[in-house]
Protein backbone atom coordinates (compact mmCIF):
# COMPACT_ATOMS: atom_id res chain seq x y z
CA UNK A 1 0.00 0.00 0.00
CA UNK A 2 1.51 3.67 -0.90
CA UNK A 3 1.89 5.25 2.31
CA UNK A 4 -0.35 8.64 2.33
CA UNK A 5 -0.48 11.08 5.19
CA UNK A 6 -2.03 14.83 5.85
CA UNK A 7 -4.33 16.05 2.93
CA UNK A 8 -3.92 12.75 0.82
CA UNK A 9 -4.91 10.34 3.80
CA UNK A 10 -7.81 8.10 3.57
CA UNK A 11 -9.04 5.09 1.72
CA UNK A 12 -11.96 6.07 0.28
CA UNK A 13 -11.35 8.32 -2.89
CA UNK A 14 -14.72 10.05 -2.80
CA UNK A 15 -14.39 11.42 1.00
CA UNK A 16 -10.90 12.87 -0.09
CA UNK A 17 -12.67 15.14 -2.20
CA UNK A 18 -15.33 16.02 -0.05
CA UNK A 19 -12.99 17.20 2.37
CA UNK A 20 -11.05 19.04 -0.48
CA UNK A 21 -14.42 20.79 -1.65
CA UNK A 22 -15.35 21.97 1.81
CA UNK A 23 -11.61 23.08 2.59
CA UNK A 24 -11.70 25.07 -0.37
CA UNK A 25 -15.35 26.53 0.11
CA UNK A 26 -14.02 28.65 2.81
CA UNK A 27 -11.11 30.00 1.06
CA UNK A 28 -12.13 29.96 -2.89
CA UNK A 29 -13.61 33.71 -4.09
CA UNK A 30 -16.11 32.23 -6.45
CA UNK A 31 -17.62 28.97 -7.15
CA UNK A 32 -15.26 26.66 -5.80
CA UNK A 33 -17.39 23.76 -7.16
CA UNK A 34 -16.54 24.68 -10.78
CA UNK A 35 -15.38 22.00 -12.90
CA UNK A 36 -13.88 22.06 -16.29
CA UNK A 37 -15.59 19.26 -17.90
CA UNK A 38 -13.81 17.58 -21.09
CA UNK A 39 -15.69 15.98 -23.79
CA UNK A 40 -15.47 14.47 -27.42
CA UNK A 41 -18.27 14.94 -30.35
CA UNK A 42 -18.97 12.03 -32.89
CA UNK A 43 -15.68 12.71 -34.87
CA UNK A 44 -13.22 12.45 -31.33
CA UNK A 45 -12.70 16.06 -31.55
CA UNK A 46 -12.82 17.16 -27.69
CA UNK A 47 -14.49 20.26 -25.60
CA UNK A 48 -14.28 21.51 -22.76
CA UNK A 49 -16.21 23.84 -20.31
CA UNK A 50 -16.81 25.23 -16.68
CA UNK A 51 -19.78 23.32 -15.19
CA UNK A 52 -20.86 23.77 -11.90
CA UNK A 53 -20.66 20.44 -9.71
CA UNK A 54 -23.49 19.62 -7.26
CA UNK A 55 -23.04 16.80 -5.68
CA UNK A 56 -20.36 14.24 -4.50
CA UNK A 57 -22.13 10.82 -4.02
CA UNK A 58 -20.63 7.67 -2.95
CA UNK A 59 -20.02 6.71 -5.74
CA UNK A 60 -20.32 9.80 -8.80
CA UNK A 61 -20.31 12.75 -9.54
CA UNK A 62 -23.31 15.29 -10.32
CA UNK A 63 -23.81 18.44 -12.74
CA UNK A 64 -27.27 19.50 -14.02
CA UNK A 65 -27.50 20.94 -17.57
CA UNK A 66 -29.75 21.43 -21.13
CA UNK A 67 -30.46 17.72 -22.56
CA UNK A 68 -30.21 19.50 -25.97
CA UNK A 69 -26.97 21.51 -25.33
CA UNK A 70 -23.72 20.27 -27.06
CA UNK A 71 -22.39 18.84 -23.86
CA UNK A 72 -25.17 16.53 -23.33
CA UNK A 73 -25.08 15.58 -26.97
CA UNK A 74 -21.32 14.32 -26.32
CA UNK A 75 -22.23 12.66 -22.92
CA UNK A 76 -24.80 10.66 -25.06
CA UNK A 77 -22.19 9.81 -27.56
CA UNK A 78 -19.58 8.57 -25.89
CA UNK A 79 -20.88 7.83 -22.39
CA UNK A 80 -17.64 8.86 -20.69
CA UNK A 81 -16.16 12.03 -19.55
CA UNK A 82 -13.26 13.61 -17.82
CA UNK A 83 -13.02 16.77 -15.35
CA UNK A 84 -10.55 18.91 -13.88
CA UNK A 85 -10.57 21.35 -10.63
CA UNK A 86 -8.03 23.58 -9.57
CA UNK A 87 -8.90 25.23 -6.31
CA UNK A 88 -6.43 28.26 -6.75
CA UNK A 89 -6.18 29.44 -2.82
CA UNK A 90 -5.50 25.59 -1.56
CA UNK A 91 -3.14 25.08 -4.20
CA UNK A 92 -4.52 21.84 -5.26
CA UNK A 93 -6.29 20.09 -8.23
CA UNK A 94 -8.08 17.16 -8.69
CA UNK A 95 -8.74 14.77 -11.67
CA UNK A 96 -11.87 12.60 -12.84
CA UNK A 97 -12.31 10.66 -15.83
CA UNK A 98 -15.23 7.82 -15.97
CA UNK A 99 -18.53 6.75 -17.32
CA UNK A 100 -21.72 8.57 -17.67
CA UNK A 101 -25.20 8.17 -16.88
CA UNK A 102 -28.02 10.88 -16.34
CA UNK A 103 -29.45 11.71 -13.45
CA UNK A 104 -32.50 12.00 -15.18
CA UNK A 105 -35.93 11.12 -11.74
CA UNK A 106 -36.23 12.38 -8.64
CA UNK A 107 -33.23 13.50 -7.87
CA UNK A 108 -33.12 15.99 -10.73
CA UNK A 109 -36.43 17.31 -10.01
CA UNK A 110 -35.57 17.96 -6.28
CA UNK A 111 -32.35 19.87 -7.06
CA UNK A 112 -34.33 22.21 -10.31
CA UNK A 113 -36.97 22.72 -7.63
CA UNK A 114 -34.12 23.66 -5.12
CA UNK A 115 -33.30 26.54 -7.45
CA UNK A 116 -34.26 30.08 -7.82
CA UNK A 117 -37.31 30.84 -9.47
CA UNK A 118 -35.52 32.92 -12.19
CA UNK A 119 -33.24 30.27 -12.73
CA UNK A 120 -35.58 27.70 -12.96
CA UNK A 121 -37.48 29.72 -15.62
CA UNK A 122 -34.25 30.72 -17.71
CA UNK A 123 -33.90 26.50 -17.89
CA UNK A 124 -37.11 26.68 -19.90
CA UNK A 125 -36.44 30.01 -21.66
CA UNK A 126 -32.62 28.89 -22.97
CA UNK A 127 -32.17 27.37 -26.54
CA UNK A 128 -28.90 26.47 -24.74
CA UNK A 129 -25.83 25.63 -27.40
CA UNK A 130 -28.76 26.89 -30.34
CA UNK A 131 -28.17 30.70 -32.31
CA UNK A 132 -29.83 33.16 -30.90
CA UNK A 133 -30.58 36.70 -32.19
CA UNK A 134 -29.92 39.14 -29.43
CA UNK A 135 -29.96 38.94 -25.83
CA UNK A 136 -33.83 41.15 -26.42
CA UNK A 137 -34.49 37.71 -27.70
CA UNK A 138 -34.06 36.00 -24.54
CA UNK A 139 -35.41 37.95 -22.34
CA UNK A 140 -38.29 38.25 -24.58
CA UNK A 141 -38.70 33.70 -24.19
CA UNK A 142 -38.00 34.61 -20.02
CA UNK A 143 -41.48 36.67 -20.22
CA UNK A 144 -43.27 34.18 -21.94
CA UNK A 145 -41.89 31.00 -19.75
CA UNK A 146 -43.02 33.39 -17.35
CA UNK A 147 -46.80 33.84 -18.26
CA UNK A 148 -47.11 30.31 -19.40
CA UNK A 149 -45.11 28.60 -16.09
CA UNK A 150 -45.60 31.08 -13.21
CA UNK A 151 -44.36 30.97 -9.66
CA UNK A 152 -43.40 27.16 -10.01
CA UNK A 153 -42.19 25.58 -13.37
CA UNK A 154 -41.67 22.17 -13.41
CA UNK A 155 -38.44 20.51 -14.51
CA UNK A 156 -38.15 20.87 -17.89
CA UNK A 157 -38.15 17.37 -19.96
CA UNK A 158 -35.15 18.50 -21.94
CA UNK A 159 -33.03 19.41 -18.29
CA UNK A 160 -31.84 17.25 -15.83
CA UNK A 161 -28.57 15.39 -14.92
CA UNK A 162 -25.27 13.57 -15.52
CA UNK A 163 -23.18 11.29 -13.13
CA UNK A 164 -19.72 10.73 -13.84
CA UNK A 165 -18.94 7.27 -12.11
CA UNK A 166 -14.93 7.46 -12.01
CA UNK A 167 -12.32 4.94 -13.09
CA UNK A 168 -9.41 7.28 -12.22
CA UNK A 169 -8.89 9.58 -9.49
CA UNK A 170 -5.87 11.98 -9.43
CA UNK A 171 -4.93 14.27 -6.46
CA UNK A 172 -2.18 17.19 -7.00
CA UNK A 173 -0.89 19.34 -4.20
CA UNK A 174 1.76 22.35 -5.76
CA UNK A 175 5.58 21.89 -4.03
CA UNK A 176 8.51 23.80 -3.81
CA UNK A 177 10.70 23.86 -6.42
CA UNK A 178 7.50 22.31 -8.66
CA UNK A 179 8.56 18.90 -6.54
CA UNK A 180 4.32 18.36 -5.87
CA UNK A 181 2.91 15.76 -4.48
CA UNK A 182 0.42 13.38 -6.60
CA UNK A 183 -1.69 10.54 -6.28
CA UNK A 184 -3.37 8.28 -9.09
CA UNK A 185 -6.23 5.76 -8.01
CA UNK A 186 -7.53 3.85 -11.06
CA UNK A 187 -9.87 0.79 -11.01
CA UNK A 188 -11.01 -0.70 -14.07
CA UNK A 189 -14.67 -1.02 -13.66
CA UNK A 190 -17.18 0.39 -10.92
CA UNK A 191 -17.12 -1.35 -7.72
CA UNK A 192 -13.87 -2.26 -7.86
CA UNK A 193 -10.78 -2.51 -6.02
CA UNK A 194 -8.86 0.90 -6.17
CA UNK A 195 -5.39 0.66 -6.86
CA UNK A 196 -3.30 3.79 -5.44
CA UNK A 197 0.14 5.10 -6.87
CA UNK A 198 2.25 8.00 -6.31
CA UNK A 199 2.96 9.75 -9.75
CA UNK A 200 6.58 11.76 -9.91
CA UNK A 201 5.83 15.89 -9.98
Amino acid sequence: MVQRDGIFAGDDPFAIARRWLGEAELTEINDPNAIALATVDSDGMPNVRMVLLKEIGAAHFTFYTNYESSKAQELDFAKKAAFVVHWKSLRRQMRVRGLVSKEDGAEADAYFASRSLKSRLGAWASRQSRPLGSRADLMAEVARQTARHGTNPARPPFWGGYRIEPTEFEFWADGSFRLHDRFRWCRSAAGQTWEVKRLSP
